[in-house]
């Protein structure tokens, strides 16, 4: 499995009955979340007394109930210098996946080293459906040069505020509000190229023009086309999954058939997991890496 112990702004303390209990910070929140299907006995007061508890609805969806949370905060992922900030919106998300930091850990290892080697080398690295920027800050805060990409207008507003607040303002960061696969066909028309490449799709979503996007419909098209714009020398490429039902195993095909069927590399994928306090993990879905030789 892919984790880190090393977030202390953020921890998961228990899981029972559908939900998770997590430290955010100074805040606790309950959440739900579909991989809990156990109940545990809920001994931690933190479940009784929550900032903020997400209900979701047997309809779908949920709403929020507040008990004594801010609109925003802040936290900090030391060991990279990353700093994000936090509010409760749609569908129970605050606006960062903790777990992510695995891969942040991983890949700027990676560059880290490839400067290390060639201190001349420009290190290109494209993050698709970026978010709110944990990957874009890890991989400039590394040192390379990173074209950030989202449909979401807001996501990459929020993205740039987490950018100032990590002393990033001025990195060689490239901001895009765009849809994903049409950027992509685009930069293969243009010749571009890139050096890495991270993707965190969506299992379901819609393009800043109303385009539909589902997983296991495009997911490989895009992969293939992704690896088309990568150098003579690819460094890595990170593949991140949430859908239900989709196995590691099929990131690694993925990567096989379009990524090392022409780069000589190391294909590893596995899942994605949370620690819990009392020594269990969490899983929170999978990640297929790529990593050039």
């Amino acid at each position: 499995m892919f984790y880190t112990d090393k977030w202390t702004d953020y921890e998961v303390i228990d899981t029972s009955g559908g939900e998770k209990l997590e430290r955010w910070g100074d805040y606790l929140l309950v959440r739900p979340d579909p991989q809990v299907i156990w109940n545990s006995p809920k001994k931690d007061s933190g479940w009784r007394k929550p900032n903020a508890h997400y209900h979701r609805s047997n309809k779908g969806g949920g709403e929020w109930e507040f008990f004594d949370l801010p609109k925003q905060w802040s936290i900090e992922f030391a060991p990279l210098g990353l700093k994000f900030w936090l509010k409760p919106f749609s569908f129970k998300h605050t606006g960062l996946f903790p777990e992510q930091a695995a891969n942040w850990e991983w890949f700027s290892q990676l560059i880290k080293n490839a400067r290390a080697a060639e201190p001349e080398r420009k290190i290109k690295v494209l993050n698709l459906f970026a978010y709110t920027g944990g990957a874009t800050l890890a991989a400039a805060a590394a040192g390379a040069q990173v074209t950030h990409v989202d449909a979401s207008k807001g996501m990459v507003g929020w993205a740039k505020e987490n950018a100032v607040l990590s002393g990033q303002g001025d990195a060689p960061i490239r901001w895009l509000v765009d849809d994903c696969g049409k950027f992509v066909e685009r930069e293969i028309r243009r010749g571009n190229k890139y050096d890495a490449i991270i993707m965190d799709p969506p299992s379901y979503g819609r393009g800043p023009g109303g385009e539909v996007w589902k997983l296991e419909d495009a997911l490989h098209p895009l992969v293939k086309n992704c690896a088309l714009l990568l150098s003579d020398r690819p460094l890595f490429f990170l593949i991140n999954s949430y859908t239900t039902g989709f196995a590691p195993g099929v990131l690694t095909y993925l990567l096989k058939l379009e990524v090392g069927s022409k780069y000589d590399g190391t294909i590893v994928s596995d899942e994605l997991c949370l620690p819990v306090k009392g020594g269990f993990f969490l899983p929170c879905g999978s990640s297929g890496r790529f990593e050039g030789k």
